[in-house]
C-alpha cells in the first residue's frame, strides 16, 4: 500500500492570521503568550487538514516563527554571538532581533532560498559557534500533534543544505570546518527525538539539485553514516530540480528513503526506479508544491501505476516540495470565475490531489465508496484539463501577431552607455552622489485604507485620485526639504509592485486571498498568468506626470520588469517561460515609450527577480540569461539617448551574472547591500562594471535609523571599490513597510553623508555639471 504525505505546509494561514500576530507582538499591541496561541491554533488546524485528506503522517516542524533556517539555528542553539543572546533563553523578542535587528544590532543578512521567492535568514559562520542545543519549541510542537492523536513525520533542514547555505563571517577558513560540531549538534537533536517517539524524520538537502563541488558531495557519505546511528528513519528530500547526478550516491546513503520532485525533474524517475534497494522508501513528487494549476491526475497515475506495483508500501506519494510557496486555500476565493477557479489547486486542494493518487494506486483494497468518490475526482480533473486547453481566453491574436515582428534592434539602444552618460549628465546636472530612493514611501493605514474603500466602491473615482495627489505632494515635498536629488512620487496607489501592473494587463487574474509567504510577516498574492499578455492603456503615466510637475527635480517613472512580472506570478505552464516574458517585456515597452512622452526622463525598470529565476545548475544558465536579457532589453530600448533608465535589484547573489546584469544595460542599477557591510558590491569591482550604480547604505527591513557615519564608512568601502563618477546613494529597497518617522530620519542622515562624501571631492566635483564624470574620474 502506497503512503500519502507532504514535505510542508504554508504556516501563514488562510486569513495571515501568523503576519497579523506577529505584527501585532512587535508593535507590543499583543505579549508573547498570545503570539504563540496563534502559532498552536495554526498547527491544528493544518495538522487537521492533512489527516482529513487522508495523508498517513502529519509534518511538524514545518512551522516557524519567520523563518525555517532561522529556527533551525535557534533549534540548535548556532545563533551568531553578536547578538549576546544564550540560544536556550532565547525568546521570540530576541529572536525577532535576529530577523529585523534594532539599535543595537544590525538584523541578519537575508537572501532568496534557491529559485524561489521565499526569503531566508542567513547563518553566520564563525569559529568556534556553538551546536549544543537551544529552544525546546520544534519538541513542543511535536508534543502538541501527538496529544491531538496524529501520526508525526518530522521535517528538518539537513545539516550540508545549512552550511552550505550560510556564510563565512570571520577568519574561519572553509564552512565544511563546522561539519563535525554540527553533526554532532544534529546527532544530539535526532536521538532527542528518537526517545520523542519519532519515528520518522524528513531532512531536506536541495542543495544536492545544485553542481556541486566534490567536497561537498564527499561529506554526504560520513555524515549520513554518523546521523543514522542514533537518528529514526531518515527520509532525505530533494526538491527544485532533477538529483540524477547523484542517483549512485542516494542509492547507496544509509537513509530510510529518499524523496524526488518530480515536477522539476520528471526525467530523472529512470536513474532511480530501476532496482530500487530493497531496504529504501522511495518519495515521488508529482503535484506541483511551486504552481497553483490542477494536476493532470491521469498523467500522474501513468507514473505511479508501474511504481507502486514494483514497489509497494516503499512507494511514498507527496508534492514536488513543500506547500509553502503556493496560496493556502481556493475554497476562499470569492472573485475568480467559475471556469478560471476549475484550473487550480491551492495548498488544501493539493492535499485532496495527494490523497486521490494513493487511494487510486491503493484501489484493489479500498472500499466501494473510496473508488466512487476518486473516480469522480479523477474525472473532474480530466474535465478541467480538458476545459483550459480548449479555453478561447488564453490565446489574443493581436499579442501572436506582434511577437512574430520582434526585431533584433528592438532590443538595443540608440547609443552606448559612455555617451549615453554624457548626454544624461548634461541634461539633468546631478551632483556627485546623487541621492535617490527605490520607489516606495510609507504606505500608511489611510493610504490603505482609501484604497480599498475605492476598491469596494465606497468612494468614487475623483474622490481616489485626489487622495493619491494628495500624498503624492506630500511625498514630492518631504524629499525636496530632504534635499534628495532625483525624486520618485511614492507609489501610493500600488498594492504591490506586480499586482499593481498585473491588474491593468491582460492575461492576469487575481484572487483576493492567495497569499504566499515572502519573508517574515511579509506576504505577497501573486498574480495568476493564464493566457497572452496586452496591455490596453496607459498604466502609470498620469501619477509620473502629476508628480513631475510639483517639482523641477528629475521624477523617476516606476515599473515592475518582465522577469519579475514573470517570476512573481503564477505562470501559465502551456508555453515556454521565455515566450511569456517576451510577452509581458512587449507591454511594458509601450509604457516606457508612453512615460518618455509624457516627459518622464528618469524610468526606473525593477528586476528584483532577475537572478531568482536563474536554473539550479550551470549548465543550464545560457538559455535562461538570453531570454531574460532580451526581455528586459526589449522594455527599456525604445528610448532616446538622453534618458535614463534605473533597475533595481536585492536579496541576491550577483557575482556569478555579472557579464548578464552588465548587458542588460540599465545607465542606472541599485542594489541591496548594506546587510552584507557591501560585499556584494566586490564583484562589481572585480568584474569592472562600467555603468553607474547605487549600493544601498541603510537596511529597510530593520527598524533601526541608520546614522550618518554607518552610511559614510558604507560608501567609503564602496568608493574602494568603483569609481566615484559611478556611485549613486540609495536605501536597500523600498520605503513601504517603514513609518514616517523612521524614513525621514533616516532619509536626513542620508543626505548628509552625501555632503560629507561631495565635501571629500574637488571643489569643481562637488556641485552638479555636465562635465562632473571627468572630472571624477
Amino acid at each position: 500500500m502506497a503512503l500519502a504525505h507532504i514535505l510542508g505546509f504554508p504556516r501563514i494561514g488562510a486569513q495571515r492570521e501568523l503576519k497579523r500576530a506577529m505584527e501585532a507582538f512587535w508593535r507590543g499591541d499583543i505579549d508573547e503568550t498570545a503570539l504563540r496561541a496563534t502559532g498552536s491554533a495554526l498547527r491544528e488546524r493544518h495538522w487537521q487538514a492533512q489527516a482529513d485528506a487522508g495523508l498517513d503522517f502529519v509534518t511538524v516542524g514545518d512551522f516557524a516563527w519567520y523563518d525555517q533556517i532561522a529556527g533551525m539555528l535557534a533549534l540548535l542553539g548556532a545563533i551568531p554571538a553578536r547578538f549576546g543572546v544564550d540560544p536556550r533563553q532565547l525568546t521570540l523578542t530576541g529572536y525577532y532581533a535576529l530577523a529585523r535587528g534594532d539599535q543595537t544590532h544590525f538584523a541578519m543578512e537575508m537572501t532568496k532560498w534557491f529559485d524561489t521567492n521565499y526569503h531566508y535568514l542567513v547563518p553566520e559562520w564563525t569559529p568556534g559557534l556553538r551546536f549544543d542545543g537551544g529552544v525546546d519549541w520544534l519538541f513542543e510542537e511535536i508534543a502538541q500533534a501527538q496529544a491531538l492523536g496524529h501520526k508525526v513525520k518530522v521535517a528538518l533542514t539537513g545539516p550540508l543544505t545549512l552550511l552550505y547555505q550560510g556564510k563565512i563571517k570571520s577568519s574561519l577558513t572553509h564552512k565544511l570546518d563546522l561539519l563535525q560540531p554540527l553533526v554532532e549538534g544534529y546527532r544530539t537533536l535526532l536521538a532527542r527525538l528518537k526517545t520523542c517517539g519519532v519515528e520518522w524524520v524528513q531532512i531536506d538537502e536541495p542543495m544536492l539539485a545544485l553542481e556541486l563541488e566534490q567536497e561537498w558531495v564527499a561529506a554526504f557519505a560520513p555524515t549520513y553514516a554518523a546521523l543514522s546511528e542514533v537518528a529514526p528513519s531518515l527520509l532525505l528530500a530533494t526538491y527544485f530540480d532533477e538529483v540524477s547526478d547523484h542517483a549512485a550516491l542516494l542509492r547507496e546513503l544509509p537513509v530510510a528513503g529518499v524523496h524526488l520532485d518530480l515536477v522539476r525533474g520528471a526525467a530523472q524517475l529512470p536513474a532511480f526506479a530501476a532496482d530500487w534497494p530493497q531496504d529504501k522508501v522511495l518519495s515521488v513528487g508529482l503535484i506541483d508544491g511551486r504552481n497553483i494549476w490542477r494536476a493532470d491526475l491521469d498523467a500522474a497515475l501513468a507514473v505511479l501505476q508501474p511504481l507502486q506495483a514494483a514497489l509497494g508500501d516503499r512507494l511514498w506519494i507527496s508534492a514536488s516540495c513543500s506547500l509553502l510557496h503556493v496560496p493556502v486555500d481556493l475554497a476562499q476565493e470569492n472573485q475568480l470565475d467559475p471556469e478560471l477557479k476549475s484550473w487550480l489547486a491551492f495548498a488544501m486542494q493539493k492535499l485532496d490531489e495527494i490523497a486521490v493518487l494513493k487511494q487510486a494506486v491503493n484501489g484493489q483494497s479500498a472500499k466501494a465508496e473510496v473508488v466512487s468518490s476518486v473516480a469522480a475526482s479523477l474525472s473532474a480533473a480530466r474535465i478541467a484539463q480538458a476545459q483550459r486547453q480548449a479555453s478561447t481566453r488564453i490565446h489574443n491574436r493581436l499579442v501572436q501577431q506582434r511577437l512574430q515582428t520582434v526585431t533584433a534592434a528592438q532590443a538595443e539602444r540608440g547609443a552606448d552607455f559612455a555617451t549615453r552618460i554624457v548626454q544624461q549628465q548634461a541634461r539633468w546636472e546631478l551632483p556627485a552622489f546623487p541621492t535617490t530612493t527605490i520607489g516606495s514611501f510609507p504606505q500608511t493605514a489611510d493610504i490603505r485604507k482609501a484604497r480599498a474603500a475605492y476598491k469596494r466602491g465606497e468612494i468614487g473615482h475623483l474622490d481616489y485620485l485626489a487622495r493619491m495627489r494628495e500624498e503624492i505632494r506630500l511625498v514630492v515635498g518631504k524629499q525636496e526639504e530632504l534635499g534628495l536629488d532625483v525624486l520618485v512620487h511614492g507609489e501610493p496607489e500600488r498594492n504591490d509592485m506586480v499586482e499593481y501592473f498585473g491588474e491593468q494587463l491582460w492575461g492576469y487574474a487575481f484572487t483576493s486571498h492567495g497569499w504566499v509567504q515572502s519573508y517574515g510577516s511579509r506576504c505577497v498574492k501573486p498574480p495568476l498568468i493564464y493566457g497572452d499578455v496586452y496591455r490596453p492603456e496607459a498604466m502609470t503615466v498620469g501619477w509620473s506626470s502629476f508628480a513631475q510637475s510639483l517639482t523641477d527635480k528629475p521624477m523617476k517613472g516606476m515599473l515592475t520588469g518582465p522577469v519579475t512580472m514573470l517570476q512573481w506570478s503564477f505562470v501559465r505552464d502551456d508555453q515556454p517561460r521565455a515566450t511569456t516574458a517576451l510577452q509581458i517585456a512587449l507591454a511594458l515597452r509601450d509604457e516606457v515609450c508612453d512615460l518618455e512622452r509624457a516627459g518622464i526622463g528618469m524610468i526606473q525598470i525593477d528586476e528584483p527577480a532577475f537572478r531568482e529565476g536563474l536554473p539550479l545548475k550551470a549548465r543550464d544558465w545560457q538559455a535562461y540569461l538570453d531570454w531574460a536579457v532580451r526581455a528586459f532589453r526589449v522594455t527599456a530600448s525604445g528610448v532616446a539617448d538622453d534618458t535614463q533608465i534605473h533597475t533595481h535589484m536585492c536579496y541576491s547573489e550577483f557575482n556569478d551574472i555579472l557579464p548578464w546584469i552588465a548587458a542588460m544595460d540599465a545607465d542606472v542599477i541599485t542594489i541591496e547591500t548594506s546587510r552584507s557591510d557591501m560585499e556584494l558590491l566586490d564583484g562589481f569591482g572585480r568584474f569592472n562594471y562600467p555603468n553607474d550604480i547605487g549600493p544601498g547604505v541603510y537596511d529597510i527591513h530593520s527598524p533601526r535609523i541608520p546614522q550618518v557615519a554607518d552610511m559614510v564608512r558604507l560608501m567609503q568601502k564602496a568608493r574602494g571599490v568603483l569609481p566615484d563618477r559611478q556611485l549613486w546613494i540609495n536605501p536597500d529597497c523600498g520605503l513601504k513597510t517603514r513609518n514616517w518617522p523612521e524614513t525621514y530620519a533616516a532619509l536626513a542622515n542620508m543626505v548628509s553623508a552625501a555632503r560629507q562624501l561631495r565635501a571629500t571631492l574637488p571643489a569643481a566635483a562637488q556641485e552638479g555639471e555636465p562635465e562632473r564624470r571627468s572630472k571624477m574620474a
